[in-house]
């Protein structure tokens, strides 16, 4: 499990492979102690399993319907991504609860910048949008985010320097790709409710 609780950004040095992938990331802003082969990490939202340590390069393989499902599909050497190591008994959960399933992709198409700010629009296919919610919790690139203003195809967040800061998201342009993950009990919720009312139907 994660928070979304971003601790910093590394970058791909190596991707090798045909089907399935090895990328190779240096985890140059996060601290790799007591990480063991076997370990689960967030890159950019989705859960990969750590299988090489050579300290600060971390290996990870990377299937084909990740692939394709997620942003780590149009990756290449030099790309930086969000670190989230997983969380442990006793954390801190300043975010919110995540599994580094992914849900889908989404398309920022507006970006507009103030002097400490970044407000983006994100849109995305209308399975995904039936959990969005104003006010809910989403996460972005692995971002633990809050949603601001919502209408039946995109959704705005409006980021603050911190998030900034320590994230690749304040990197991203019109036309880039995100992954999107919502949580699991919205999820239940919505589906649940779509059912009871499919079978009173």
């Amino acid at each position: 499990m994660f928070t979304g609780i971003v601790a910093g950004t590394g970058t791909i040095c190596e991707m090798s492979g045909e089907e399935v992938v090895r990328i190779v990331i240096d985890f140059e802003s996060v601290t790799t102690d007591n990480l063991e082969t076997g370990a689960s990490v967030s890159i950019d939202g989705t859960c990969l399993t750590v299988v090489e340590i050579n300290s600060p390069k971390i290996s990870f393989d990377v299937i084909p319907e990740t692939l394709q499902k997620t942003t780590l599909g149009s990756k290449s050497s030099g790309s930086l991504v969000n670190l989230e190591r997983a969380l442990k008994m006793g954390d801190e959960l300043g975010g919110h609860l995540l599994s580094g399933h992914i849900l889908g992709m989404g398309e920022i198409t507006e970006r507009v910048e103030g002097k400490e700010n970044l407000d983006l629009r994100i849109s995305c296919p209308r399975n995904i949008m039936k959990f969005v919610q104003e006010k809910g919790y989403i996460a972005i690139d692995g971002i633990s985010l809050t949603i601001g203003n919502v209408d039946e195809t995109s959704f705005s967040l409006h980021l603050i320097p911190e998030t900034l800061a320590l994230t690749t998201i304040g990197g991203k342009r019109i036309g880039e790709k995100v992954n999107i993950e919502v949580d699991s009990m919205t999820q239940t919720i919505v589906t649940t409710v779509e059912r009871i009312l499919e079978a009173r139907n």
